[in-house]
């Protein structure tokens, strides 16, 4: 069984089906049906062998349907609890839909539990309903951009301030910013924040971006990317390092705050900052993204999953604390028949989800196997 969540935030939305991914799409294919081949049937091009989000996101539903996966998915179902139980013990409801209710033979599995899977499914017509599965293996796949990360200052939970860049989207379509608005403050140095800036600057909204980091720290995620293949990227290290506050630029609609830690907002859409001397700031804005990162939500685990963790003190961070995992198997090092896949066994990128799911499988396959 897979656990596994619906695509992240704003790259995947009507406004955002037109951005390119970061992997190249013959990165993301899947087997026995080529990316590229598909996409040519669709007489569309790939852009330094990059796609739009868009074209992935039509390609995968293409292949459950090619593929007669449908009935492998129940879509808009809401994990509450994943927890073991032995084999005899039954703790449904009444209420409960019961999909798989195993009955298992004696030596199939040599472990004593399975997993008791509780959630709902969330339907926009009629009443919730809650199910139950069960099985003796179960694969984390649900990402890391359910909980963005909070700055942790005042008015941070102000209605102009958020912390998706789907809420710039819904502005655009509401036509709450406009060109003749107020700047839009854009907060954090990685990929969703230069996201946040392109498209702003494709809607020719006026932009201020803040960071912590030195515009030139070889730590920024521009200078792992190869120009020739990430232009648009690159394009905004340059804004960064070439229209700061403390300098003029050719950018027009567009300033720098490097090295500037927020410090409150207030309710008058008022932001104050300081600087790397101590210096204050201050500037009226239309609205603020807080793009710092995200962390998963594991709250369907045990005490948050923490216990499965490298360092099992700390909370799941996808980067800096991951699930322990077997790297030959990808099984969880402390929860025998756990599985983990992609950013919470740290692999961030989506085109090293398909080697983790190989090894899952390869795993799985073989611990079927009965011995001769």
């Amino acid at each position: 069984m897979v656990l596994g969540r619906g695509p992240p935030g704003g790259a995947w939305n009507d406004i955002e089906g037109s951005m390119i991914t970061l992997s190249r799409g013959e990165w993301m294919g899947l087997p026995d049906l080529s990316f590229k081949d598909w996409i040519r049937r669709k007489k569309r091009n790939l852009r330094n062998d990059r796609s739009t989000a868009g074209d992935i996101l039509n390609y995968y539903q293409y292949y459950v349907k090619n593929k007669r996966l449908e009935n492998n998915f129940l879509s808009g179902a809401v994990v509450t609890s994943v927890k073991k139980i032995s084999k005899d013990k039954d703790n449904t409801s009444e209420n409960e839909i019961i999909w798989h209710n195993p009955v298992f033979e004696d030596g199939q599995n040599e472990d004593s539990c399975v997993y008791q899977v509780n959630g709902f499914i969330k339907n926009d017509i009629g009443p919730e309903q809650n199910f139950c599965l069960f099985a003796e293996n179960v694969i984390l796949a649900t990402g890391a951009y359910d909980s963005p990360s909070w700055l942790g200052i005042q008015g941070e939970d102000l209605p102009f301030v958020s912390h998706h860049l789907s809420a710039l989207e819904e502005a655009i379509k509401s036509k709450k910013v406009n060109q003749g608005s107020e700047p839009v403050l854009i907060i954090g140095a990685g990929l969703t924040a230069a996201d946040a800036i392109l498209l702003a600057h494709h809607y020719n909204f006026p932009v201020i971006h803040a960071f912590r980091r030195r515009v030139n720290d070889p730590a920024l995620i521009f200078n792992q990317l190869p120009q020739v293949m990430y232009p648009e990227y690159h394009k905004v290290y340059q804004m960064m390092k070439e229209q700061s506050v403390f300098q003029g630029g050719p950018y027009h609609g567009y300033m720098s705050l490097p090295e500037h830690h927020a410090v409150s907002f207030n309710d008058m859409k008022k932001c104050t900052f300081r600087d790397k001397h101590g210096h204050h700031k201050a500037f009226n804005v239309s609205m603020v993204l807080i793009l710092i990162g995200s962390n998963p939500n594991l709250t369907f685990l045990s005490n948050n999953g923490k216990k499965l963790a490298l360092d099992n003190e700390r909370p799941v961070n996808s980067k800096s604390n991951p699930l322990e995992i077997d790297p030959f198997t990808y099984e969880c090092i402390h929860e025998k028949g756990l599985y983990a896949i992609g950013p919470l066994a740290g692999d961030y990128f989506v085109r090293f989800v398909q080697g983790g799911a190989l090894a899952v499988a390869s795993a799985l396959q073989k611990s079927q196997k009965k011995p001769p």
